[in-house]
């Protein structure tokens, strides 16, 4: 089948490269020029594990092609995927500019009977919005389509794959046989294609990813309550995930959730119940306790130094808000970095991907390192705020040879606190005893 899809951000470029993979014909469409022609030479602008493989092969089997011509995109596919981005407006609700601004190119110059796929993560409604644009100007039939995806970041290319089920909300039977035909090899195993209305689907993925913010949430109030009644976070999540009703899944307390879709999503939802008169309560408690349980390793390490960190040093191990990604959207860690400048510290940091995109955002404000241990060289402390799997080993004995101070705050809850005290450290964690040597 020819596919275009508009936008080559993350959603994009994954969607892109995995349709060519079976065999599809995509073309990719960006204004960026920059960008379009790096890709055609085979570089990938994010980081995102698999995905050069394929993308790479795909280029040269000329299934995946890209660029910035719109009419070019729009003239190729019979499918045509909107992947553009939805930021964060002033007021917590989804910016519908750019998918409305291209809806509105795409009833201007398509002639033939396409499928407008909405692959971004929308409001309810916004399918309809689309398809009121188009049919302002287009003089040719056509459909619009609710496709959410449900990619996450670090393991999106065995999600889009083999996903867990394929969601398409549509109205029409002629586009939904168009989606059943083209998303079936990706469902042999048997797997569903859901077919709902637009408006159901839309809401699904806003509700996926607000209920699993909140299941991430209820379990760091969890771990702030253990902390208060010497209770032990990990028992309690253990004794919680053998529970089939709960599930083990996301159950790991830390320094809050961030990256690019739980916290724009939950807000989006949160604005888009008001605007209906709707007050979402527990999205209320959601966002304000996870920006607050960024912080929430601040207090330990301000009480551990008297209250006084102006001069010192603190070696942050992992920028990115999860491991396996280089992005660093609403990370945590950004959240820790800011409260210690603030308070006259330096940082020495190191993340095995997200440095570039820190470098940018920083520029010479904080040191970046080339490895795990130059973070640690004359630092006072080490601060863990991302669970790279590197960092689940380290040479303990290394780490106290280098540190000024055997100190530990460790955002992630990345080691036995037993093993750390015999290596002599004092140690604090989230939901757990703290440690003093």
């Amino acid at each position: 089948m020819k596919i275009s899809v508009i936008g080559t951000g993350y959603v994009g470029l994954v969607t892109g490269t995995c349709l060519a993979e079976t065999g599809n014909e995509v073309v990719c469409v960006d204004i960026d020029e920059d960008k379009v022609n790096r890709m055609r030479s085979g570089e990938v602008p994010i980081y995102e594990p698999h995905l050069d493989v394929l993308f790479e092969r795909n280029i040269e089997a000329k299934r995946l092609t890209f660029t910035t011509s719109l009419e070019e995109g729009l003239a190729h596919g019979a499918i045509i995927f909107l992947a553009l981005p939805t930021p964060e407006g002033e007021d917590g609700s989804a910016d519908l500019s750019y998918v409305l601004g291209v809806a509105e190119q795409i009833g201007k110059t398509i002639k033939e009977y396409k499928v407008i796929v909405d692959k971004s993560t929308v409001p309810v409604g916004t399918a309809e919005k689309v398809r009121q644009v188009i049919g302002l100007h287009a003089n040719c039939d056509f459909d619009v389509v609710s496709n959410p995806e449900f990619l996450r970041e670090g393991f999106a290319v065995d999600d889009f794959l083999k996903p867990e089920r394929i969601i398409i909300g549509s109205s029409s039977t002629r586009a939904t046989a168009l989606m059943e035909k083209l998303y079936k090899p990706f469902v042999r195993s048997g797997n569903p294609i859901l077919i709902m209305d637009e408006k159901s689907a839309e809401l699904t993925k806003y509700a996926a990813n607000a209920f699993l913010a909140t299941k991430i949430t209820f379990m760091n109030e969890i771990a702030n309550y253990c902390e208060k009644v010497g209770a032990d976070v990990d028992k309690v999540r253990i004794g919680m995930g053998t529970d089939s009703r709960i599930g083990k899944r996301f159950l790991f307390p830390g320094i809050g959730y961030g990256g690019s879709c739980f916290p724009k999503d939950v807000k989006a939802l949160h604005k888009s119940g008001s605007e209906e008169n709707y007050e979402f309560k527990i999205l209320d408690a959601v966002i304000n306790v996870n920006s607050r349980q960024k912080k929430a390793l601040l207090p330990k390490i301000n009480s551990f130094f008297s209250h006084n960190l102006k001069g010192k040093t603190f070696a942050i191990w992992g920028l990115a808000f999860k491991p396996e990604t280089d992005d660093i959207r609403e990370a945590p860690a950004l959240d820790i970095i800011e409260e210690l400048l603030k308070s006259g510290a330096q940082i020495q940091a190191f993340d095995p991907e997200a440095m570039d995109n820190v470098t940018k955002q920083y520029g010479d404000q904080i040191t970046l390192v080339k490895s795990m241990y130059d973070a640690l060289q004359e630092a006072d402390a080490l601060v863990i705020c991302t669970e790279w799997s590197i960092f689940r080993t380290p040479d303990f004995s290394r780490i106290k040879e280098a540190l000024n101070t055997p100190v530990l705050f460790d955002g992630r809850n990345l080691y036995d606190t037993s093993d750390v005290e015999k290596e002599g450290f004092s140690y604090f964690s989230i939901g757990r005893k703290d440690i003093i040597a």
